[in-house]
């Protein structure tokens, strides 16, 4: 397929070159384990203390799986948008993209796509091999990251896992054209930064919030971009509902693609190149 030919190399190119990065991906990893202990220690705690409380939505041990594996796709969760767009807004670079006989939504989104995914991959790679296989091995097995309940949920957290990078991309390219639109794409991050990390199940998993929020949590655009993979991988979604997370993904990926490409043609549009 030659039309898609200069996109793959794009994200090939892009993802070779972010997995130079080992020194970062190391301390990524270390910091993510740090939090990540932090986290099962409280929330084991919380589950001694108050199991009537805690019980229901999630075990424990779904709960400590969710709270590694969160941990592990930190990086492909949009904390903001792509730095090397940012950059080409100010720098004015932005018009070598728009010289390109390319589509740019395309091309930003490939390599926007590999951006997270070279950044992602080192760091679970290394979480899985600390929590899923040291800490059993050491005797911590309760504390330990688990695998999937049966072959049926990693396959529907495989699908999962390609539907969370697309809907990430996605929602970057969104934050890659407000940078545009506005000439810095710092107050924006900061906005949705604070944001995803409530709606995502990042500061906590989303099944542990009140009962009567839960068909919202469930449904809103930022629980597939981390909370439907995770409860899929730890059988928390099961059947009907992981089909239902998998199309609200997908529903999600296909609705914010069609809002950036609409909202870069009228960007693009209205785009001047100032200085010389």
């Amino acid at each position: 397929m030659p039309a898609v030919r200069p996109y793959a190399a794009a994200f090939a190119a892009r993802f070779m070159l972010m997995l130079q990065y080992r020194a970062a991906a190391l301390a990524g990893f270390a910091t993510q384990c740090w939090w990540g202990a932090i986290k099962v220690m409280v929330f084991a705690a919380f589950y001694a203390a108050a199991p009537e409380a805690a019980g229901g939505s999630l075990t424990l041990a779904q709960t400590i799986t969710y709270i590694w594996l969160a941990q592990a796709l930190l990086a492909l969760v949009p904390w903001g948008g792509d730095p090397e767009i940012g950059q080409a807004v100010r720098t004015g670079a932005i018009g070598y993209d728009r010289l390109r006989p390319l589509d740019t939504y395309a091309w930003w989104y490939a390599r926007s796509a590999a951006w997270m995914t070279a950044r992602a991959l080192p760091r679970a790679a290394l979480m899985l091999a600390f929590a899923g296989v040291l800490l059993p091995l050491i005797g911590l097995e309760t504390w330990s990251w688990r695998p999937p309940a049966n072959m049926t949920q990693a396959a529907l957290f495989a699908v999962s896992a390609v539907l969370l990078v697309a809907l990430s991309s996605a929602w970057v390219m969104l934050l890659n054209l407000a940078a545009v639109r506005l000439l810095d794409e710092r107050g924006v991050n900061a906005m949705t930064s604070s944001v995803i990390i409530v709606f995502s199940g990042n500061l906590l998993p989303l099944p542990l919030f009140p009962e009567w929020i839960q068909g919202f949590l469930f449904v809103q655009p930022f629980a597939g971009m981390l909370d439907i993979p995770v409860r899929i991988y730890s059988g928390a979604l099961t059947d009907g509902q992981a089909l239902t997370g998998l199309a609200l993904q997908a529903g999600w990926t296909a609705i914010f693609i069609a809002l950036g490409r609409a909202w870069m043609h009228g960007v693009m549009g209205r785009l001047q190149m100032q200085g010389g």
